[in-house]
């Protein structure tokens, strides 16, 4: 019992030898990977910082950086120690990296978000089959008097766009009274352009409240350059408020194929066909009559030899004339 005992002692150390041995031993003075991955996030975003200054301003580049190791506490040997270390241990690095990564992403969107509203820009769309494009406010009020009587938006593609997509322009009207005018009913419009200069769209009254969608799509106009709609409210004798929203534009990705036919195969199976239908017409062609030559009566005659001859019965012997005709009488 004791040496089962002393056995179950000894698997014990060797699995906590073995786990202790597997870790990487680390060095005091290197910085932890949590402090590491701040440090490393606030680093890149002051070497960005530093590359936006002009040329006779570059020693401001070197305070970005001093301010990251002054904010955390580190010297520049601490950090150039550390990073030496950490890159001899790259499945450590690698981890770090993927989180200070996924955290300068997030500020960047940030920072596009910030920059599209200032400038009132669309940022670039994201990836995916069924994405919501539209990059401005999602409500608008309209009364129909100048000033306040339209909205547009002009959309320009990005690399997230793909030939053969469909643009679906989706808005909800909400009008005063739940109806409106037909002489003074607002129109919806969209328009896609096409990097040929070819231009699809289409237009729609608005004569009660609702959703209303436009959808447009081509097969085989090829990239889009700039998505383009309006909402416009022509002005009335008496102001109603015109409420629109709930508004979205949304890009589907064509997940079909098209299969197009060769030029030169219809062309060749054309070619083939006539041949075909010129053999046919020679074999039903009507060959020429041949024609002999034959004597009658030592005068030469030309016959055709493919004509059927009548069959021919013994020839008509020549019958002398007689000198004088002699009757018989028969006897009563």
């Amino acid at each position: 019992m004791k040496r089962l005992h002393r056995i179950q002692w000894l698997n014990i150390f060797l699995l906590a030898f073995c786990f202790t041995a597997c870790q990487v031993k680390r060095p005091k003075a290197v910085i932890s990977d949590a402090k590491m991955e701040n440090v490393l996030y606030d680093y890149h975003i002051a070497k960005a910082m530093g590359e936006e200054v002009p040329y006779t301003d570059s020693y401001k580049r070197v305070l970005y950086i001093e301010s990251v190791f002054k904010k955390h506490g580190i010297t520049q040997a601490v950090f150039d120690s550390s990073m030496v270390w950490f890159t001899r241990n790259p499945e450590v690095l690698t981890k770090i990296y993927e989180k200070v990564n996924t955290k300068l992403k997030a500020e960047r969107d940030g920072i596009n978000h910030l920059i599209a509203i200032r400038d009132n820009k669309p940022k670039e769309s994201l990836p995916g089959d069924s994405i919501d494009v539209w990059a401005w406010q999602r409500i608008y009020q309209l009364t129909g008097m100048p000033m306040d009587n339209k909205i547009t938006f002009s959309l320009p593609s990005d690399t997230n766009f793909k030939d053969r997509d469909t643009l679906r322009w989706n808005v909800h009207f909400r009008f005063h009274n739940g109806a409106v005018d037909s002489m003074y009913a607002p129109t919806m419009a969209m328009q896609i352009i096409y990097k040929n200069d070819t231009i699809i769209s289409d237009l729609q009254k608005v004569y009660k409240s609702g959703m209303k969608t436009i959808s447009l799509f081509a097969d085989t106009l090829g990239e889009i350059v700039e998505i383009r709609g309006s909402i416009y409210y022509p002005a009335a004798q008496a102001t109603h408020t015109l409420l629109t929203d709930r508004i979205s534009l949304m890009r589907y990705h064509a997940t079909d194929t098209l299969s197009f036919a060769k030029n030169d195969s219809i062309r060749n199976d054309s070619i083939q066909e006539k041949k075909k239908m010129d053999n046919v017409e020679q074999k039903e062609e009507i060959k020429p009559v041949e024609q002999t030559e034959e004597k009658i009566d030592g005068n030469p005659r030309r016959r055709d030899v493919g004509r059927p001859r009548p069959v021919s019965t013994e020839p008509i012997k020549k019958v002398e004339k007689p000198g004088s005709l002699q009757f018989r009488k028969d006897k009563p």
